[in-house]
C-alpha cells in the first residue's frame, strides 16, 4: 500500500505542479497566465479520452507489469517536459503524461481494492489515496520552492527522477494481483446467459455512473477554482507571493486531515463523508465576501484543503463498493475518466471565468457548482437505499 501511496504523490504532484509555477512558467514560455493553467486541461482530456481504451487493451496485461511500464512513460514525459524549450511542445509532453495518467489510475484505483477484503478497501483507498494528499502537503510546496528557487525546469525534471525510483519501489516491494476477478455478477449464475440490461445491473453499473457524474461535478467546481490558486492567494487574498508555498503546504496539511478522517470516520459511511466534506467546503465564501481578511481568509483556504482531503478518497470507495469485483478495474477508468473532465472542465471554466470577470469570481462559482453536487449525492445515497431495500426483498 505504501509503494502505491508513493506512486500517487509522484503522479499527483506532476499534474498539479503547474498550478504553483504559474509566474515562472508563463515568463519563461512567453505566455499569459491561463494559457499555463490550459496545460492542467490538457493532461485532464489526455486522460479522458484514453483512460477506459487503454484499461480495455490492456485488460490482460498483468497489473504489476503494466504499472512498471505506466510509470516508465510518465517518468519519460515529466524529463521532456523539463527540457521543451516552446509552449507547444511543453504541451505535447503533457499530453504523454496525461496518456500514462489515464492508464496510471485506472490501474491504481482498483489495485488496493485487489490486495485487501471487502470491509477494509476504505481503509485501503485511503491509505492509497494518502499519497495525493501527501503531495499537496510536500510535493506540490516544495516543487512550486524549487521551481521559483532553481527554475521550473528542475522541478519537473526532479519528478521525473524520483519517477524512475517509484519504478524500483513497485518492483521490489509491491506484491503482484491477478487480473480481474471472473466472478458472475450479482444475480447473474456463473456460466449463464442474460440479457446485457440484467448483466450491467449485476455488475453495478448504474451506482458507478451516478458516483463518476457526482465526481465530475464536484472537481469541475474545485479546479474551476483550484488551478488558478496562485494568482488567486496572491492577488484577492494579498497574501505575498514568498509565501505561496507555505499556504499551499498549510493546504496539504488540512488535506491530509481529511484524508485521515474519511478513512476513520468515514469509511463505512462515504455518502455521508461526501456531505460533510460539501458542507465543510462552503467556508469558501469566505473568500468570496472578506478575500483580503486573512483573519477569515486563510481558515476558509485550510477549510478547504480538508474538505477536499476527504472527498476524492470517499467517492472512490462509494465506487468500489457500488461495482462487483469483476468490474472494479473498468469502474476506475470510468471514475479516472469522470474526475479528469472535472479536473479540465474546471480548467477551462475557471480560466474563462478569469479572461471575462477577474479573479475574484472563482469562488461565486465554486460555491455554485457545489449546491448543485449536494443534489447528485443526496440523489445517489436515494438510490443505494432503494437498492438495498430492493435487494432485502429479494432474500426473503
Amino acid at each position: 500500500m505504501l509503494t502505491l501511496a508513493a506512486c500517487v504523490f509522484l503522479s499527483v504532484t506532476s499534474e498539479m505542479l503547474p498550478t504553483g509555477l504559474l509566474s515562472e512558467m508563463s515568463g519563461d514560455l512567453g505566455v499569459e497566465e491561463s494559457r499555463v493553467g490550459l496545460l492542467v486541461s490538457v493532461f485532464a482530456v489526455a486522460v479522458v479520452v484514453s483512460s477506459a481504451p487503454l484499461a480495455a487493451l490492456t485488460r490482460r496485461v498483468p497489473r504489476h507489469a503494466l504499472l512498471l511500464a505506466v510509470l516508465a512513460v510518465f517518468a519519460t514525459s515529466n524529463l521532456l517536459t523539463a527540457i521543451a524549450p516552446t509552449f507547444e511542445l511543453v504541451t505535447a509532453t503533457r499530453v504523454l503524461g496525461g496518456l500514462a495518467h489515464g492508464l496510471f489510475w485506472a490501474v491504481v484505483g482498483a489495485y488496493s481494492a485487489h490486495l485487501v477484503p471487502p470491509a477494509l478497501i476504505g481503509r485501503a483507498v485511503a491509505l492509497t489515496v494518502g499519497g495525493g494528499s501527501l503531495a499537496f502537503v510536500l510535493g506540490v510546496p516544495l516543487g512550486t520552492a524549487a521551481g521559483q528557487t532553481f527554475g521550473w525546469r528542475a522541478a519537473f525534471a526532479g519528478i521525473g527522477v524520483l519517477t524512475l525510483l517509484g519504478i524500483l519501489l513497485v518492483w521490489r516491494f509491491l506484491p503482484a494481483v491477478g487480473r480481474p476477478e471472473r466472478e458472475a455478477p450479482v444475480g447473474v449464475p456463473a456460466g449463464g446467459r442474460v440479457g446485457l440490461r440484467q448483466r450491467m445491473a449485476g455488475q453495478g453499473l448504474g451506482g458507478v455512473l451516478l458516483v463518476c457524474l457526482t465526481a465530475m461535478v464536484i472537481m469541475i467546481g474545485h479546479y474551476g477554482l483550484y488551478t488558478y490558486v496562485d494568482p488567486f492567494v496572491t492577488r484577492v487574498m494579498r497574501i505575498p507571493e514568498q509565501q505561496l508555498s507555505a499556504m499551499l503546504f498549510g493546504y496539504g496539511i488540512a488535506g491530509g486531515v481529511g484524508l485521515l478522517v474519511a478513512g476513520t470516520v468515514f469509511a463505512s459511511r462515504p455518502q455521508l463523508g461526501v456531505l460533510a466534506g460539501l458542507a465543510a467546503a462552503a467556508g469558501v465564501s469566505a473568500l468570496a465576501f472578506v478575500p483580503g481578511l486573512w483573519a477569515v481568509a486563510i481558515p476558509a483556504f485550510l477549510l478547504w484543503g480538508l474538505a477536499f482531503g476527504a472527498i476524492p478518497t470517499l467517492l472512490q470507495t462509494r465506487m468500489l463498493h457500488a461495482a462487483h469485483p469483476s468490474f472494479r478495474d473498468t469502474a476506475s477508468s470510468f471514475y479516472t475518466t469522470a474526475f479528469n473532465v472535472g479536473i479540465g472542465g474546471g480548467a477551462l471554466v475557471g480560466g474563462a471565468l478569469l479572461d471575462g470577470f477577474g479573479i475574484a469570481a472563482l469562488p461565486g462559482a465554486f460555491l455554485a457548482v457545489m449546491a448543485v453536487s449536494v443534489v447528485l449525492v443526496v440523489g445517489s445515497a436515494g438510490r443505494a437505499a432503494r437498492g438495498r431495500a430492493a435487494a432485502a426483498r429479494s432474500a426473503g
